[in-house]
């Protein structure tokens, strides 16, 4: 009896947790085909992202408040000064990498997105180094010479190429490792009590709109004020679907956050982290099935040493982590930062107010 139970509780967490990554991917990879798709036809991926932002604020706000509601304990509200002088980089940073991310959906494929995004690994890594949150160590100049040459081999020859697109991706993703830094610098400050992600997002967005606003202004303003389908509209009926497309895309964006938190604080970060991997390869396969996304074998070769050096990061933070069992708990955080620490601090807040 005992060992049927065993294997019956055995059996159910391999389902929860395969049913979180479904659902991880789900909005991860949702989202990913959903800008290609609304780039097609709606040509102004700025304004999309800043609705985004938008949506997102609003359903942090709901989540906060209700939150507050059932704990009956204010969340945290940050003064202006900190606001300003302390969340305002890492809000710039996250602005810049979203939007030259969706910028990019104008020009290049879903699959050169896909691993020209998943380099962003690399520069994290050459950020941590600079910012000391990393020790270098000769696995990981290894780990950046194959995401390097894996990036060089897919991009080598790819007929379905684009330099301006490629150049949009990639400051993105080295933008992004300037974010994923700033971001892991800013939770480590327990003073602020942003630890929570819903808080998190809830001060990020404002921030992360102003940000972009001088951008949308300067290169989508004019354009977006004479279109049909926004604000010089004739058919009402098409101006709320393209609202509705848009409103779509920040739930997808809201889900993905949350979703990659319950997955985490559910299993762990290296679950994430090799989920993570998988719908790399999950994304090229249905890019090349549904979109029709040429892939010659040079570039799949080069995906797999960029896969591989992934793995490896992957692999040598889970044994680095293992190694320290908990001796330096604000290092070595992976593909996505900031949730192995946002899971951590959370669970102190939840066993501080079980013991209030």
């Amino acid at each position: 009896m005992g060992r049927w139970a065993l294997d019956l509780a055995f059996v159910w967490k391999a389902v929860f947790t395969l049913g979180l990554v479904l659902l991880y991917y789900c909005f991860s990879i949702g989202i990913t085909f959903y800008n290609k798709w609304l780039t097609k036809s709606f040509h102004f991926p700025l304004f999309m992202t800043m609705l985004h932002l938008a949506v997102i604020f609003l359903f942090s706000a709901m989540s906060r408040a209700l939150v507050q509601c059932s704990s009956h304990r204010a969340r945290v509200v940050l003064s202006w000064t900190d606001y300003l002088r302390r969340v305002a980089p890492t809000a710039l940073a996250t602005a810049l990498d979203v939007g030259l991310s969706n910028w990019s959906f104008l020009y290049i494929t879903v699959s050169l997105y896909t691993m020209t995004k998943s380099s962003a690994v690399l520069f994290i890594l050459i950020f941590s180094l600079i910012f000391k949150l990393e020790e270098l160590r000769a696995a990981l100049v290894l780990v950046v010479l194959l995401i390097a040459v894996g990036l060089f081999m897919f991009t080598y020859k790819s007929t379905q190429f684009n330099v301006e697109g490629f150049a949009l991706v990639l400051a993105a993703s080295f933008i992004g490792g300037i974010r994923w830094t700033l971001t892991q610098l800013l939770l480590q400050k327990a003073d602020l009590g942003l630890q929570n992600p819903i808080d998190t997002m809830f001060h990020l967005q404002p921030l992360m709109f102003l940000g972009l606003f001088p951008l949308f202004a300067v290169f989508e303003g004019l354009h977006l004020s004479t279109s049909e389908k926004i604000f010089r509209f004739q058919d009402t009926g098409l101006l709320l679907r393209v609202l509705g497309s848009l409103f779509l895309g920040g739930i997808l964006a809201f889900g993905l956050g949350f979703s990659e938190f319950l997955l985490v604080s559910r299993t762990s970060s290296l679950t994430l982290s090799i989920a993570g991997i998988f719908k790399e390869v999950c994304t090229l396969l249905l890019a090349a099935h549904l979109l029709g996304d040429q892939i010659s074998l040079v570039n799949w070769l080069g995906f797999a040493l960029c896969l591989l050096g992934i793995s490896l990061h992957v692999a040598l933070k889970a044994l680095h982590s293992r190694g320290n069992s908990g001796s330096k708990p604000l290092k070595n955080l992976g593909s996505s930062p900031d949730m192995e620490l946002l899971l951590r601090t959370s669970q102190q807040e939840d066993k501080d107010n079980e013991e209030e």
